[in-house]
């Protein structure tokens, strides 16, 4: 069996996520780019909706990196103690923000290089700020694109980088900008960590995992002949 699927069948795969999402975005809540990059730190290990519960009160009265930095790392911890990792987190944040208004006038800067050197900003956050923000071609690998990547055959990488670089490759250039949501958005409610879902999956017979799940006997089997529907 294949390890990597052709790049025709690469682009019928995404071709078909497209379909069913055909304007993928962020499950994020911000209201501009300085907001998308902090909820995106805070993110990491952590559910969207999670982040999305901590951002709305916190963004309401911290928007800009001016308010973050006067704001102060004690209150804003306040704001997401909920969060997993939240007390280096909240220092990241402070610490990204100053140096945003230090370096940047204020601004989240267009350029990988600016935006990695800020505080608790790598790769997966800075191509997210890029995509999202700035509507550049670029594919962030968290843990559900680097599972749907490598059990599709999209990429057999061992490492984000090494997925990153495969599906930099093999993605459509038409399919490049949503390329990081279909699939993250794809495995966070199809193709699941535990149990996927490939029976309602659109690219199932596409797919190479080898361990599918499939419709059990309970699902196929049809409701009692003897039921009888209620008269109104």
């Amino acid at each position: 069996m294949p390890k990597r699927l052709t790049k025709a069948k690469a682009e019928t795969l995404y071709a078909r996520l497209a379909e069913v999402r055909p304007d993928p975005r962020t499950e994020l809540e911000y209201t501009n780019p300085y907001t998308l990059l902090v909820a995106v730190v805070l993110s990491a290990q952590a559910t969207d909706k999670g982040v999305n519960r901590a951002t709305g009160p916190l963004f309401q009265v911290a928007d800009t990196p001016q308010k973050m930095v006067k704001l102060g790392e004690e209150k804003l911890g306040d704001y997401v103690k909920t969060i997993g990792l939240w007390r280096n987190k909240a220092k990241n944040v402070i610490a990204l923000s100053q140096a945003l208004i230090d370096q940047h006038k204020g601004k989240v800067p267009n350029d990988r290089e600016a935006l990695e050197a800020l505080p608790g900003v790598g790769r997966k956050t800075a191509n997210v700020v890029l995509m999202e923000i700035f509507g550049e071609g670029t594919i962030a690998v968290d843990t559900h694109v680097f599972r749907v990547a490598n059990r599709t055959g999209l990429a057999d990488g061992k490492t984000p980088a090494e997925v990153e670089e495969q599906l930099m490759r093999i993605t459509p250039k038409q399919y490049l900008h949503g390329a990081h949501h279909w699939l993250i958005l794809h495995g966070r409610y199809t193709c699941l960590a535990r149990k996927p879902e490939c029976p309602r999956c659109v690219i199932a017979d596409l797919c190479l995992y080898p361990d599918k799940t499939r419709v059990s006997a309970s699902q196929k089997k049809p409701a009692a002949s003897g039921a009888k529907s209620k008269k109104r």
